[in-house]
């Protein structure tokens, strides 16, 4: 295993790059419609500090970026010259991280840490690297995968190696091999062979041509495919990883690999690894996808009677009664708005600083503010329902004879469906919300059930210590759906005055950051319904940091039958409808003509 003491040189200084590099020019790879080759430029802090060698990576993320962490790159090819270095990475474009450093331009910053990581140099036998007639060395790239030993090439005497290039399409990044025979396959036959690496390479052409030793980088299937040629033809292989990582420096154990010789750090003790210790695990069997038209696509969904034209509701709070964004898009694309929190009586809302923005999210103290439902009834109302979407009204209450006298009120409208906000305080229990206990949350529930008779769906706290207990309560009581999450109790303080930034201290989380653990929410209440009588089963609405096409997917796979959209809308207008496409095409590609087709499959 690689030693974790700090890298210092004799003075005590760190010999590895933390800071900016300046972004000289970005191009696209021609035929590639996802590679870019990146280059930029830093100066070193001293001398001591390492350049880049063949095989290593650096951590890299956009200065003005929207991700948290870098991601590992590549060294593609580098040129130092004193304290002046520039690097090139060769890149996929393949998430968010990648995504933004396609985007930057000339003069931009590119954070960068590094250099990381093992070289191929370590492996290297050089006996078995001189220039011949007969190479004794093979270097083996696939896709991405030949940035990385492309430039372990160009450090070698030329042609004193083989080179196997296996591409999809086309080819790219051979530009400095110099090689005594080079070998391009590609799975379309665009170029050289027509064919996977398999058609140029077997474990009987690796002892034909005599090789000794073999370096490959590349996709996972193509790496296990070189280790099982090379172990039948007895030949020692050294295989380049990729893993995801957070540090880089293996501190965090997020890039652990199981190996023969026990577990091992793609970034510390790699991302270069003799072959004969690796472990690879056999690809799971994947079920044949038949995509279809994207018109074929059913996104509607039925709750308790009410049709939905797709499963994209606006959440109560971040979308006022329906007007608010009619000038950015067509409201009536939407599958429903569920309106702002109503009380019986008209709420100013809170005092003081209202909403502060955090790393991925914002906190909020509004505190209901409301026209009160007798003013909704006779003006909003009317409004929404003009719509062609369906329309919910949120009722929330302090009292459990506000809760009552205002589903009272709704039930003698149009209003197709109430949602029945219990985050509110509950006054006989000293202030704690109606929804933090089951049998609290089943006496509010069973009150305005008798009070309506409209399909009732309870908005859940994700702040009660059983929030199972409090949604199967709800069911039990006789809520016809389920909504969750509500917003997650959070504080923050002002350190200029030293004191709560809230006038109320805790306000409600919201945003992105919230994504995971409202899904895990999602995912456990929906077990659990799953888990009941099918008579006793009801929907389950998810929501909470939901802001891409993609977190919609992950929820409904969760269970959940439609999802609502907050404060992701607040950021981009046409979030939602954006979600919606995306949604139709996803299901296109996978073969699915109906959200059932996917919903609840990760239970």
């Amino acid at each position: 295993m690689a030693t974790d003491l700090p890298q210092i040189d004799k003075d005590g200084n760190g010999i590895q790059f933390f800071g900016d590099a300046t972004v000289n020019f970005i191009r696209d790879i021609e035929g590639q419609g996802n590679v870019f080759l990146l280059e930029a430029e830093c100066t070193l802090d001293r001398q001591s500090q390492l350049s880049p060698v063949a095989g290593q990576f650096y951590m890299i993320k956009g200065s003005r970026s929207g991700v948290t962490f870098g991601r590992p790159i590549s060294v593609y090819h580098a040129e130092r010259k004193g304290l002046q270095l520039k690097v090139q990475f060769m890149i996929l474009e393949k998430g968010d991280g990648t995504r933004e450093m396609r985007r930057l331009l000339p003069g931009d910053k590119l954070s960068i840490n590094g250099p990381l990581g093992n070289t191929f140099g370590e492996f290297l036998d050089p006996a078995d690297c001189a220039k011949s007639r007969t190479p004794k060395t093979a270097i083996i790239g696939g896709g991405i995968g030949v940035a990385p030993v492309a430039n372990f090439a160009s450090s070698l005497e030329e042609e004193s190696y083989d080179f196997y290039a296996s591409f999809k399409s086309g080819s790219y990044g051979l530009e400095n091999v110099k090689a005594s025979n080079l070998i391009i396959t590609t799975d379309d036959g665009s170029v050289g062979i027509h064919g996977m690496l398999s058609a140029a390479l077997t474990a009987q052409s690796i002892k034909e041509k005599g090789y000794t030793q073999v370096f490959a980088c590349g996709p996972t299937p193509m790496l296990a495919y070189v280790q099982s040629a090379c172990a039948q033809a007895g030949v020692k292989c050294y295989l380049s990883l990729e893993k995801k990582m957070l540090c880089g420096v293996g501190a965090c154990l997020g890039c652990t690999i199981s190996t023969k010789e026990g577990n091992r750090r793609v970034c510390k003790d790699g991302p270069i690894f003799p072959g004969d210790i690796l472990e690879f695990p056999k690809p799971a069997p994947r079920a044949k996808i038949t995509p279809i038209a994207p018109e074929e696509v059913d996104l509607s969904v039925t709750i308790k009677g009410v049709e939905f034209k797709n499963p994209v509701i606006a959440a109560s709070g971040t979308f006022g009664f329906a007007q608010n964004y009619r000038g950015f898009f067509d409201v009536e694309k939407l599958g429903g708005v569920s309106s702002k929190g109503l009380t019986l009586e008209p709420k100013p809302g809170n005092n003081g600083e209202r909403i502060i923005e955090i790393t991925g999210g914002d906190i909020n103290s509004i505190g209901l503010e409301n026209p009160g439902v007798p003013h909704f009834i006779e003006n909003e109302l009317a409004q929404m329902l003009k719509l062609n979407t369906v329309t919910m009204a949120n009722l929330a209450g302090h009292s459990l004879e506000s809760y009552v006298k205002g589903a009272e009120l709704l039930d003698k409208t149009d209003v197709p469906m109430i949602e029945l906000n219990i985050s509110c305080p509950n006054v006989k229990a000293g202030g704690m919300a109606w929804g933090m206990d089951p049998e609290c949350a089943f006496e509010c529930v069973s009150a305005v059930r008798k009070a309506t008779s409209k399909p009732l769906m309870v908005k859940l706290s994700p702040n009660a210590p059983d929030l199972v207990g409090v949604a199967l309560s709800c069911i039990k009581a006789g809520a016809d759906a389920l909504s969750l999450i509500n917003t997650i109790q959070a504080v923050a303080i002002d350190i200029e005055k030293g004191r709560p930034y809230f006038d109320n201290i805790k306000a409600g989380m919201c945003g992105p950051a919230v994504k995971p653990i409202a899904l895990r929410m999602v995912y456990d209440v929906c077990k659990a319904v799953k888990a009941l009588p099918a008579e006793e089963q009801v929907p389950v609405v998810g929501l909470g940091g939901i802001s891409r096409w993609q977190d919609a997917v992950e929820f409904i796979m969760a269970g959940a039958e439609a999802i609502q959209v907050g404060s992701a809308t607040f950021a981009n207008p046409t979030a939602m409808v954006e979600i919606i496409e995306g949604l139709r095409t996803f299901m296109a590609s996978h073969g699915y003509r109906k959200l059932s087709d996917f919903r609840g499959i990760a239970l």
